[in-house]
C-alpha cells in the first residue's frame, strides 16, 4: 500500500500544472504527507502553509461562527466547512476534508492554467486512498 508521500507524489505527477499536494492533520496542523515540485519551497514554508490551511477550516473565528450557527439552530456544534478553493496571483488552492477521516485535509496547489474541475476531480478521486493510508 502506498504511503501518504507516495499518494501526494502521484497526485502532483498526474495533474498538469500541479505544484504540490499535501495531507494535513487538522488537530495538530502537522503535514502527514507532502510532495512538491517547486525548487524554492522549503519545509518551513510548507509548515506555514499547512498551519494556514488548518486555520481556514478550524481557526478561532471559524469555530466561533460554527458555535453560533449551532446555537441558532438548536444543534450541537459541528465542523461545517468541508471544502475551500482560493486563488493567489499565480495559483489555485484546492482543500477538502477527507470524509472517512474528518480530522484530515487533502490539499492540491496548482498553476492557474489548470482546469478547475480537473483539479477538484484529481484531489477528490484520491480521498479513499488517502484515508486508507492515514493513521
Amino acid at each position: 500500500m502506498p504511503n501518504l508521500n507516495d499518494i501526494c507524489s502521484d497526485i502532483v505527477a498526474a495533474v498538469d500544472y500541479a505544484h504540490a499536494a499535501a495531507v494535513i492533520d487538522q488537530d495538530s496542523g502537522l503535514l502527514l504527507g507532502v510532495a512538491n515540485n517547486v525548487a524554492y519551497v522549503t519545509q518551513t514554508y510548507l509548515d506555514v502553509v499547512a498551519a494556514s490551511a488548518v486555520d481556514m477550516f478550524r481557526g478561532k473565528a471559524v469555530q466561533t461562527a460554527e458555535k453560533m450557527i449551532a446555537e441558532l439552530r438548536g444543534e450541537a456544534p459541528s465542523r461545517l466547512i468541508q471544502e475551500i478553493q482560493f486563488t493567489t496571483h499565480s495559483t489555485f488552492h484546492f482543500m477538502t476534508v477527507v470524509p472517512a477521516k474528518p480530522n484530515l485535509l487533502a490539499v492540491l496547489i496548482a498553476g492557474k492554467k489548470i482546469n478547475l474541475g480537473m483539479g477538484w476531480a484529481s484531489l477528490r478521486s484520491r480521498l479513499k486512498e488517502i484515508a486508507a493510508a492515514s493513521p
